[in-house]
């Protein structure tokens, strides 16, 4: 049963996952056609302070709440989890209005000292009655995860993103493009409404799972609540802070570089709000991977269970390469058409194409960040994050007002690289897996590269015969897909077990290694 539920979640969870993701990237390429690039970079902007505010109100919400009912489930206190769960939304509320209260009052001042844009204070205000929604919501989102349970997260999702779009839609073709003001504000009403409709379903969902539970349960006292936050906001709170500080930076200094802020914001906004959408669109997979295998791996953590933590680790290390080197193959080598096909721009294509080889790094970086906080390691985390921002922020104040854009896109890699693999040692020393870079890393860059000589040399006449470019992209991508997933199956760089139930452990490491790494043993040399 503990498997069936396992699969049954990763399917919901992946394919709310895609959908969730091609709706709001086809969305964006809405947006953007409505408002421009210039339009997309001041909405950008707007975000970036808006998330500064969210971090906020939703800082460590869900950590602390997936961690006190999964301790109330392992106890059997299933009385427990109502007023528990009270209290936690209550804190959240209380938390969310100082926010909602600030960014409401300080829209002004933000928008004029911060953005350097009057025109987005207004948008900053619709969206100031969204964060008690977005609040109490991380709550009940934590309390369903530690009950294993994804369904009314993944339900919820879809019908908040469904309500934003069309209610944005419907508002922007009521609108002169021309007033960028007005459409900014337009869209991000649609993100007030749809968060607090969302709530709403949330908190229906959740009267209704707990309605059963015994009464009697003794609520988590506010004070140990707090303690329990107060670390995880904390630092989430310094690394978004410096984040925000580092988004504002890159227009006024490629401001700087172009004398031209309008232009300087249409940089930004084809680079943040166009192209590294499209860029993390394939992630949805490996999302679904990390909302199921971390808690398995804080569990075998906590229970000491290091062969079955060695066991997961690896198994999640392996599936993330694998994904994300087709993934990133697969941008490579369809760039400019991916630019041509979604946003009609040239500039858009070579962002992808110099992004594209990124994509591993991305990836890796993202979901090890997630295992070491369900390690216990959110003050490793934090430091690499503040090293990293630092070391951005400086970068971006030197290179971008003598290189521009292509300074930018250095920061990026540097960036990428670095707190990859900061993160990715440390990881390694916490669990003792040993990584296993031929198989995991080698085995996937081949694989990629075969599948590029299929499609770009071997099958080339054939799809060049296609006079459609958006069905000759899609033809192309299959094709270098199928080629990737059967040679990947071939070298054994993924199987199929690597993908059932994750409360199975693993094969043993030995029995796992590929024909190229017993090659490599038995010459004597290791990666």
């Amino acid at each position: 049963m503990r498997g069936k539920s396992y699969v049954k979640n990763a399917a919901l969870l992946t394919v709310t996952g895609l959908v969730l993701r091609a709706a709001g990237m086809m969305f964006r390429v809405f947006i953007a056609a409505r408002i421009g690039a210039s339009g997309m970079g001041l909405y950008q902007l707007i975000i970036t302070v808006y998330g500064l505010f969210v971090t906020f109100a939703t800082a460590g919400l869900p950590a602390v709440a997936a961690r006190i009912v999964s301790g109330l489930a392992a106890q059997g206190d299933l009385g427990g989890l109502r007023p528990s769960a009270r209290s936690m939304m209550l804190l959240a509320s209380g938390i969310g209005l100082l926010g909602s209260a600030a960014l409401f009052f300080g829209a002004r001042a933000a928008a004029a000292l911060v953005i350097g844009d009057e025109r987005a204070a207004l948008s900053l205000r619709i969206l100031a009655p969204s964060l008690p929604f977005m609040a109490a919501s991380a709550v009940v989102r934590g309390c369903f995860l530690a009950l294993r349970e994804v369904g009314p997260n993944a339900r919820a999702q879809m019908f908040e993103q469904l309500l934003r779009i069309g209610f944005v839609a419907l508002l922007l073709t009521r609108i002169s493009p021309d007033d960028t003001a007005l459409c900014c504000a337009a869209v991000v009403l649609g993100n007030t409404v749809s968060e607090a409709a969302s709530w709403v379903y949330m908190f229906l969902s959740w009267r209704r799972r707990v309605r059963c539970a015994p009464p009697g349960g003794r609520a988590v006292p506010v004070r140990g609540l707090a303690k329990l936050l107060g670390p995880i906001a904390a630092s989430q709170y310094l690394t978004s802070a410096l984040h925000t500080v580092e988004n504002v930076l890159v227009p006024a200094r490629l401001a700087s570089f172009l004398t031209d802020r309008d232009e300087a914001l249409a940089q930004y906004g084809a680079l943040k709000g166009m192209a590294l959408p499209v860029l993390f669109f394939p992630f949805s997979f490996l999302s679904t991977l990390s909302t199921l295998l971390q808690p398995e791996i804080t569990r075998a953590y906590l229970r000491k269970d290091t062969a079955r933590l060695r066991a997961l680790t690896a198994r999640t290390l392996r599936i993330t390469l694998g994904i994300s080197v087709l993934a990133g193959g697969l941008f490579t080598v369809y760039a400019y058409e991916i630019g041509r096909i979604l946003y009609r721009s040239e500039e858009i294509g070579f962002y992808i194409s110099v992004l594209g080889p990124l994509m591993p790094l991305m990836y890796l970086e993202s979901m090890v960040d997630g295992l070491l906080k369900g390690l216990d390691r959110q003050i490793a985390t934090f430091r690499y994050t503040v090293v990293d921002s630092a070391a951005r922020i400086f970068l971006i104040v030197v290179l971008l007002p003598l290189f521009g854009m292509k300074g930018f896109l250095f920061v990026m890699l540097v960036s990428n690289l670095l707190t990859s693999l900061l993160n990715l040692s440390a990881l390694l020393r916490v669990t003792g897996v040993r990584f296993r870079a031929v198989s995991w890393l080698g085995v996937p860059a081949l694989c990629a590269v075969c599948s590029t000589f299929a499609v770009r040399v071997a099958a080339a006449p054939l799809l060049a015969a296609v006079p459609s470019l958006f069905i000759r992209t899609c033809l192309g991508g299959a094709l270098f897909s199928v080629v990737y997933a059967v040679m990947m199956a071939a070298t054994g760089g993924l199987r199929f077990a690597d993908f059932r139930s994750g409360t199975r452990p693993a094969p043993d490491e030995k029995k796992d290694e590929t024909f190229f790494e017993k090659s490599v043993d038995n010459s004597g040399f290791r990666w």
